[in-house]
Parts: C-alpha cells; sequence; structure tokens
C-alpha cells in the first residue's frame, strides 16, 4: 500500500528495535498465510538474539488484498483457512516440538520464547483461545460484534505454556487535537483510502484532507466512506481519554493498541503527544506527567506499549516480564 511501510514487518522491527534501548518492538502484523512457517520462526528468532526481551510477534490471517497480489506470492484465499495449522507449526519451531519435519530445526528460534499474539476478528479469536494465545481484535464489524468475540475468547481459551490465562489487546484508531472537529479530519484521508480501496480493489496514496472533503463521492462512496469511519475515537483530550475509559470498562481489555494514519504528519505526531500525555509517558524532554497526575486512565488496564511500544515500567505483560 502507498505510504504504508510495513511490508516487511520484521525488517521495520529491526530497524525500530535497533534506534531504541527500552521499548518493546513488534510487528502487527506478519500476515502467516502469506509465509512459511519456518522462514517466520526463523527471522523473529534473529530479532530475538538481537533486542533480548524486547520483541513482540504479532500474527495474522489475511492473504494477499487482491487476486494478482495473491498469484504474486503464490497464495490463495483458502490458504487463511489453514492459519490454525500453520500457527501450532510457528509455535512448534520455537519448543523444538514440530512434528513435521524430523531433523530440521530454526536457528536461533529454537528454545527461545518470543511472545506471540493473535490479530484477530471472530474466527481468529476462536484459534488464539484454541492455542492459549493472547488476542488482538478491532471493532472492524461493530462494537458488539467484537465484544462478542471477546467474550467467546475467554470462555474457550485454554492455558498453554505461552500464555496461562486469556489476554486481550483491544485494537483501535484514535485521533487527539485541540478540538473534536480537528480531530475528526485528521481521519478522513485514511477512511477515503478505505472506501477507494473496496470500490477498486486497490490502496491509494492518502490524500490531505482539503482534498478529501472537496471529493465529490458517488452514494456508494459516500456510505463506504462514513462506514469507515464508524468506531474509531476522536476528539480533545478529555474527549478521548473518556472515550477510552468508556471502551476498557465495556472489554475489560488488558491493553490498547492505538493506530493513528493520516496526510499531515505533524497532526499525527501532535496526535500521538496528545495521547502520551494522557497515558502518563514521558515526553520529547524526557518529562512525566505532573507529580500524583499520571494521566486520566494511565491506572487502568490499558497501555498504549502495542502501537508505541512504550509500557509501564515493572508492569507485568502477558508472559509475566516487564512491558
Amino acid at each position: 500500500m502507498p505510504g504504508v511501510a510495513g511490508s516487511a514487518p520484521t525488517v521495520l522491527t529491526a530497524a525500530v528495535a535497533a534506534a531504541t534501548s527500552r521499548i518493546r518492538a513488534g510487528t502487527g502484523g506478519v500476515m502467516l498465510p502469506n509465509h512459511r512457517p519456518l522462514v517466520v520462526a526463523e527471522q523473529f528468532g534473529v530479532l530475538e538474539s538481537l533486542f533480548p526481551g524486547r520483541i513482540d510477534m504479532g500474527l495474522g490471517r489475511s492473504v494477499g488484498f487482491t487476486d494478482g497480489i495473491r498469484r504474486a506470492l503464490g497464495r490463495d484465499k483458502e490458504d487463511a483457512e489453514d492459519f490454525g495449522a500453520q500457527l501450532a507449526e510457528l509455535l512448534g519451531w520455537f519448543s523444538g516440538e514440530q512434528p513435521a519435519y524430523p531433523q530440521v530445526h530454526a536457528r536461533p528460534a529454537e528454545g527461545l520464547r518470543v511472545p506471540a499474539f493473535v490479530l484477530a476478528t471472530g474466527s481468529g479469536a476462536r484459534t488464539a483461545a484454541e492455542h492459549g494465545l493472547p488476542l488482538v481484535i478491532a471493532a472492524v464489524r461493530g462494537e458488539d460484534a467484537m465484544l462478542r468475540a471477546v467474550d467467546g475468547y475467554r470462555d474457550a481459551f485454554r492455558p498453554s505454556a505461552w500464555s496461562a490465562e486469556p489476554y486481550v489487546v483491544v485494537s483501535g484508531t484514535v485521533a487527539v487535537a485541540e478540538s473534536t472537529r480537528e480531530a475528526r479530519r485528521l481521519l478522513l484521508p485514511e477512511a477515503w483510502s478505505a472506501a477507494w480501496s473496496r470500490t477498486r480493489g486497490v490502496f491509494p496514496p492518502l490524500e490531505p484532507v482539503e482534498a478529501v472533503e472537496a471529493l465529490r463521492m458517488t452514494d456508494r462512496e459516500r456510505t463506504l466512506f462514513e462506514e469507515a469511519q464508524e468506531g474509531q475515537i476522536h476528539g480533545t483530550e478529555d474527549e478521548v481519554a473518556e472515550a477510552l475509559e468508556r471502551l476498557i470498562a465495556r472489554s475489560a481489555a488488558d491493553e490498547l493498541l492505538v493506530t493513528t494514519s493520516t496526510y499531515d504528519r505533524e497532526r499525527e505526531l501532535d496526535s500521538y503527544r496528545r495521547l502520551a500525555r494522557l497515558a502518563g509517558l514521558p515526553g520529547p524532554d524526557g518529562a512525566h506527567a505532573p507529580e500524583g497526575d499520571p494521566g486520566p486512565y494511565a491506572a487502568s488496564a490499558a497501555s498504549t506499549d502495542a502501537a508505541a511500544g512504550a509500557g509501564t515500567p515493572g508492569t507485568p505483560g502477558p508472559y509475566g516480564k516487564p512491558a
């Protein structure tokens, strides 16, 4: 997709981890049906060896977006149906217990324990539960559907060597600005890109907000454009804090994964700075929120570390070690 530097998630993770020293870095994620599990295991084994204790392995079940991409990858839509088996094989390369290829070992992955997260919707949530892995889920089919999938995940969860209990990361688009209107405008370029892709089968580069506002859309495009904005959180810092509190209360999420995608990079950075201030994270000068004021929702069971890579020091993550 134009403008997204994420077509090779493990390469991007290496760049982020190399440029930092404390925060966690991970993928959001590697689409496992597009790859051989052995190759994915080797890549994450190298990452974990280079940056021990700082790598998260986000894994998704989607396959290439168009027929042309799927042909180029040597895959088809049906490959996504084998996600559970692919996931089991991948985990087996780390444990050394995969039975499919005797006497073959993934080096240096074997014996390492890289935290694995399943990026999923409803059916993927069941896969995460069956394998005893943390779940990352978004309200792509509406919040009610997401909450039902989360409940089903928790009910069906089977403890594993990877995670002793359910762990839910709720993913969502968040934009914070000086005014509600400006925050909403930040989300328009991505919404238009989504609407365009659903009518033409390809993702276009993001357009400036002003260009999107000036578009003359067809009825179909307008409907998709508005649908793409549903479930997103935007507003001032106070408004976003209140909305996040409601989301956490409804989902009982252990963590939030936040994304913001827009054309204007300065406004995007400003949104993240405002969001970091809400979470009580240090600013560019290293200053934290004022003493006794850690942010309006920093004490809740949520953090932005899955997206921003920054966890609260000393807070156990899903594998019992500090985020």
